[in-house]
């Protein structure tokens, strides 16, 4: 195609595109309107949007831009690569799987507190929830292979690059959100016990009779713990001041869902600033029920919150 004819077209639709985004922009400051002090958090986020022109401008001369994005990658990572790992372990003979799903696939918007494997999964949160559930079905139809599902929440520990770190990093450059008073309770899983959990699955003797159900388990550190004593004990392994900021959840979930529509209108489709998930999880408990893999795996937690946090932020011998 002729080049001056692309540079036109992606120029037409930059347009198109800042004209949505302008649109939507309006939207986001409409709803804080009725707040006070949260419209100055949601014009700032909006603000961010008006440069999007000169983002796209400079992203469509590339023509990789057009190719893939979060929801493709995750169709990649989770559903082709698992496929993919399937298909090695039967042709190397393996005896049992072991898959590392994760418990998003219960998300609501509401709390959800001591869920038990055996919840009815609804419509999935995200792509991310729906591919690792697309995921888990291909491991449970392959019953030659003795699966196992492991669902570990909120993996944390040395080598973290994203659970603590991307906290931590959002709120030395800003005020983080806090939703409900700071209500919400969660689980999170130190990697060493995830480890363990592995190996428990694994050591579990063969089960050719056993129906799905009796193989998923849910894993966690068992201790519910305050999301905002998560943050503020992880804030003070680093010397870094946490500041919170009082949001109304119903605002916070409008703003992260129009963020979510300007994405999805980009042609590259990138990840979101925010996300209602994402909101979701500052807002809402969800913790887990242990006693299935207890019962059937022997196993239970060993790494307390306060421990896992030494052991994550004490840094490795040579």
């Amino acid at each position: 195609m002729n080049s001056n004819i692309l540079e036109q077209q992606n120029n037409e639709r930059i347009d198109e595109l800042s004209s949505q985004v302008a649109h939507l922009k309006r939207l986001t400051i409409d709803i804080g309107n009725e707040v006070g002090e949260q419209n100055r958090f949601l014009d700032g986020m909006g603000d961010g949007f008006t440069n999007t022109r000169d983002l796209l401008a400079g992203s469509l001369m590339q023509i990789g831009t057009m190719l893939g994005g979060p929801e493709q990658a995750f169709q990649r990572a989770n559903v082709d690569g698992t496929r993919h790992v399937l298909a090695s372990a039967r042709a190397s003979g393996a005896r049992r799987f072991v898959h590392i799903s994760t418990p998003s696939v219960y998300f609501r918007f509401t709390d959800q507190l001591d869920v038990r494997e055996d919840l009815p999964l609804g419509e999935p949160v995200n792509s991310y929830a729906r591919t690792k559930r697309q995921a888990e079905r291909l491991v449970l139809a392959e019953t030659t292979l003795d699966p196992i599902l492991l669902r570990p929440r909120g993996l944390y520990g040395a080598g973290d690059t994203a659970l603590l770190p991307r906290l931590l990093k959002a709120a030395a450059s800003r005020a983080l959100p806090l939703l409900r008073d700071g209500a919400a309770v969660t689980d999170l899983t130190h990697v060493d016990d995830v480890v363990s959990a592995v190996e428990a699955a694994l050591d579990l003797p063969p089960m050719p009779n056993a129906g799905p159900e009796r193989r998923v388990f849910n894993i966690s550190g068992g201790q519910p713990l305050p999301i905002r004593e998560i943050v503020e004990a992880a804030a003070v392994r680093t010397g870094l001041s946490i500041r919170w900021r009082p949001l109304p959840v119903s605002l916070a979930l409008g703003a992260a869902r129009v963020s979510e529509t300007i994405c999805r209108l980009l042609p590259n489709r990138p990840e979101p600033p925010v996300t209602a998930y994402g909101i979701g999880i500052f807002a809402f408990s969800q913790t887990l029920d242990l006693s299935a893999a207890r019962d059937t795996l022997g196993w239970s937690p060993r790494i307390d919150f306060q421990t896992g946090l030494e052991r994550t932020f004490t840094p490795v011998s040579p």
